[in-house]
């Protein structure tokens, strides 16, 4: 997922330790998981490919006994396993990212509409991109620390001094092309969603409420 070069500092954002944290902090940030997990299932639901991530987590359930939120919570250790050698420290919400949103998808994709129209499939994959947008811009600004795949960039970043954007790019063509080779569904949803999904985060972000005192949180 593309991010903005800033997070802004919001009543919510955690300013402390990644691994305690109060209420509010905490209840964002899994508002944010929650509602990202859901929208990925929104994007599923409509049928018309998914999110690059999701895209290798469907490959991998047609080939295992998990489901495609079992999947991406497997995925997800996967990457943190890959965070040791390059020292990535992770937090409370690098955790909560791996559980919550797998369990949420799995929840999504029992409650979603599946339609069979091209426009109303459309329009399904535009609300789950907005919706997780949103969430992830909940997330983000909850400042606990990076999902896996977030922590997986930056940390290739910083022991390698690759620039972030080659490295993202990278990451998120590997899980497209895996999973489409795994039989994970790629179509016009996951252009919809590869191409909305940034311009919409930093939308997002740019809204949030901010603490004037407090200066943004720089992404390297």
């Amino acid at each position: 997922m593309a991010i903005a070069r800033r997070i802004p500092v919001t009543p919510w954002s955690s300013t402390g330790s990644r691994w305690r944290t109060g209420p509010l902090s905490f209840g964002v940030l899994l508002l944010g998981l929650f509602g990202f997990g859901i929208g990925e299932a929104v994007v599923i639901g409509a049928r018309l490919g998914n999110a690059p991530w999701t895209v290798l987590a469907e490959g991998m359930s047609r080939h295992t006994p998990f489901s495609i939120g079992g999947s991406t919570f497997v995925i997800s250790l996967a990457l943190l396993m890959l965070w040791v050698p390059l020292q990535e420290r992770p937090g409370l919400g690098t955790l909560s990212n791996a559980v919550v949103i797998a369990v949420a998808i799995d929840l999504g994709l029992r409650l979603v509409p599946r339609p069979s129209a091209v426009p109303w499939q459309l329009v399904q994959v535009i609300g789950g991109t907005v919706l997780v947008a949103l969430s992830g811009a909940l997330y983000l600004t909850a400042n606990l620390g990076p999902g896996p795949r977030d922590g997986l960039m930056t940390g290739l970043h910083h022991r390698f001094d690759w620039p972030v954007a080659p490295v993202r790019l990278a990451l998120e063509f590997g899980a497209l092309a895996a999973g489409f080779v795994l039989g994970g569904k790629v179509g016009l949803g996951t252009v919809v969603f590869a191409f909305g999904v940034g311009p919409v985060l930093a939308w997002w972000l740019s809204r949030l409420p901010q603490r004037p005192d407090v200066g943004p949180i720089k992404i390297p």
